[in-house]
C-alpha cells in the first residue's frame, strides 16, 4: 500500500486505541470498589514538560499528560482530572523533593510524602563516586612513578656492578633501593586507603537501602522509628567521616550533608506506615491473638516475599522467601489463629494484609522506568503528539501483560477489560489489498515493417 494510506491507517489506528481506554476506564471504574492509594510522581521533559503519575502496586498509569509546566496547582489540576472517575483516594506520593510535587501533595491533596530512596543514593553517589575515584587512580599513577623509580635504582646498581668504572666510592645503591621500597610501600597504603574509602562509601550507600525498610529482612522484625533513624544516620555519619579523612572537596561534603536532610522524611514515612497498618487492621475486629499474628507474621511475611521479587541478588531472594515461609509457617498449623475463621473471612483478612504490605513504597522506580521508555520514543520520533501518547498510555495499561497473564488495569480495577486487539479488527476499516502489477510488455525493437 502507498505511504498515504499506511498514513491514514495508522491515525485510525490511534484514534481507535485512545477511545478504547477511555470506554473502557469508564466501564471498568464503575464497578471498583473504593481504594487508598499511593501514587508514584515525576515529570519528564520533551517539547514541554510531561507529567506522569503511577499506581506503584499494579503499574497502572493515571496520569501521562503534557502541562505548560510542573507548578504544585498544575500537579494538581491534573491529577484531579485523572481521577476525578476513580472511586479512590490519594493518602501517599512518593517523588523526588521537588519543590512543587512537595507542595502539591501536602497543601493540596493533603496527603503524606514518601522520599524516594533512589533519588537519595543518587544524590550520595554523584556528590562521592568520582572524588573517590579520582584519589584513587591519582594513587594508581603514583605507585606506577615510585615502582619506575625503584627499578631504575636497581637497574642502575646492576649496571654498575656488571661495567667497569673508575677509581671513587661506589653511590650507595642499597640505601637508595631502601628509601624507594618505602616510598612504594607507602603509597601502597595511601592506595589501599583509597580504595577502602571507596568501598566504604559504596557499602554505607548500600545500607541505607538495607535500613530503609519496616521490617527486619533477616527475621521480619518490625523495626521501630527509632531504630530506622539510629540506622540511617550512622550511614550519613560514616560517610561524613570518609568524605573528611579522604579530604573531598567541599562539593561532595554538601551533597551528603543534602541527602542526609531526607532522613526525617524517610522515618516520617516509617512512621506512617504503621499508623495506616494499626487503623486498617484495628478495622477487621480481629481478637488480640490474631492481631498479634497480623503484625508479627502475616503482614511481615508477604512484605518479605514482596521485597524477595525485586531484588538481584539470587542468595538473598532465597534468603527471603525462607525467612517469609518461616513466618508464616505458625499460621498455617490447626491450630493457629486463623484456624477457627471462614473461608471468607480468611480472604479478607488476608487482602487487609497484602494492603498493609504495600503501604510502604520507598521508591518511584516505576516512573523513572517509564520516563525512560518515553525519552526513547520521543528520541525517535522527535515528537511524540498527545493523541500518540494517550495511545502509549492505553498499550501499557490495557494490552502488555505480567507472568501471569494480567493487564496493569486489571490489576488496579480488579476486573479484566476487554480485548484491545478485538475491539480495534471491529472498529478500524484496513484499506484493501493493493493493486497487482501488470505484467511488463516486451515492446519490439527495430522497424515496425519488414522490408521485403
Amino acid at each position: 500500500a502507498s505511504y498515504g494510506s499506511q498514513q491514514q491507517v495508522s491515525t485510525a489506528l490511534e484514534k481507535a486505541v485512545v477511545k478504547y481506554g477511555e470506554e473502557e476506564r469508564v466501564r471498568l471504574a464503575r464497578d471498583m470498589e473504593p481504594r487508598e492509594i499511593t501514587i508514584c510522581e515525576d515529570e519528564n521533559f520533551h517539547q514541554v514538560p510531561c507529567l506522569v503519575g503511577i499506581e506503584p502496586v499494579s503499574n497502572f498509569i493515571l496520569l501521562e499528560k503534557y502541562a505548560p509546566d510542573r507548578t504544585a496547582e498544575q500537579w494538581t489540576a491534573c491529577v484531579a482530572e485523572a481521577t476525578k472517575d476513580l472511586k479512590l483516594k490519594v493518602i501517599q506520593s512518593t517523588s523526588d523533593e521537588g519543590k512543587g510535587i512537595l507542595r502539591h501533595t501536602r497543601k493540596h491533596l493533603g496527603a503524606h510524602h514518601s522520599a524516594d530512596l533512589f533519588h537519595v543514593q543518587h544524590e550520595l553517589v554523584k556528590g562521592t563516586s568520582v572524588a573517590l575515584e579520582n584519589r584513587k587512580k591519582q594513587a594508581q599513577r603514583k605507585l606506577e612513578e615510585v615502582k619506575k623509580e625503584l627499578n631504575h635504582k636497581q637497574g642502575a646498581k646492576e649496571s654498575y656492578l656488571t661495567s667497569q668504572h673508575g677509581r671513587g666510592r661506589p653511590p650507595d645503591f642499597d640505601k637508595q633501593i631502601q628509601n624507594a621500597r618505602a616510598h612504594v610501600s607507602e603509597v601502597e597504603k595511601v592506595l589501599e586507603m583509597a580504595e577502602h574509602h571507596q568501598e566504604a562509601v559504596k557499602q554505607a550507600i548500600r545500607g541505607i537501602a538495607e535500613d530503609y525498610h519496616p521490617y527486619d529482612l533477616e527475621t521480619g522484625k518490625e523495626k521501630t522509628s527509632e531504630e530506622v533513624a539510629i540506622s540511617l544516620n550512622n550511614r550519613f555519619s560514616a560517610m561524613e567521616s570518609i568524605a573528611v579523612a579522604a579530604n573531598l572537596p567541599e562539593n561532595s561534603i554538601k551533597s551528603i550533608r543534602k541527602a542526609k536532610r531526607v532522613v526525617g522524611s524517610m522515618v516520617a514515612t516509617i512512621t506512617f506506615f504503621y499508623m495506616l497498618v494499626r487503623a486498617k487492621v484495628g478495622a477487621l475486629g480481629l481478637s488480640p491473638e490474631q492481631e498479634r499474628a497480623m503484625y508479627r507474621h502475616l503482614i511481615p511475611s508477604i512484605y518479605l516475599s514482596c521485597v524477595s521479587r525485586k531484588d538481584t541478588d539470587t542468595k538473598r531472594r532465597k534468603d527471603l522467601r525462607q525467612c517469609s515461609e518461616k513466618l508464616l509457617s505458625p499460621l498455617l498449623t490447626p491450630n493457629g489463629p486463623f484456624s477457627g475463621c471462614t473461608k471468607e473471612e480468611k480472604a479478607l483478612i488476608e487482602d487487609v494484609a497484602t494492603e498493609c504490605a504495600h503501604l510502604f513504597q520507598r521508591s518511584s522506580s516505576c516512573v523513572e522506568g517509564r520516563n525512560g521508555y518515553l525519552s526513547l520514543r520521543h528520541h525517535g520520533l522527535h515528537r511524540i503528539t498527545e493523541r500518540k501518547l494517550a495511545a502509549l498510555t492505553t498499550v501499557h495499561n490495557f494490552f502488555i501483560r505480567d507472568s501471569q497473564g494480567r493487564t496493569a488495569a486489571e490489576r488496579f480495577f480488579g476486573a479484566r477489560p476487554k480485548e484491545l486487539f478485538q475491539y480495534l479488527l471491529d472498529h478500524v476499516d484496513l484499506p484493501g489489498r493493493p493493486a497487482k502489477k501488470r505484467p511488463k510488455v516486451s515492446h519490439r525493437q527495430g522497424p515496425l515493417l519488414a522490408v521485403a
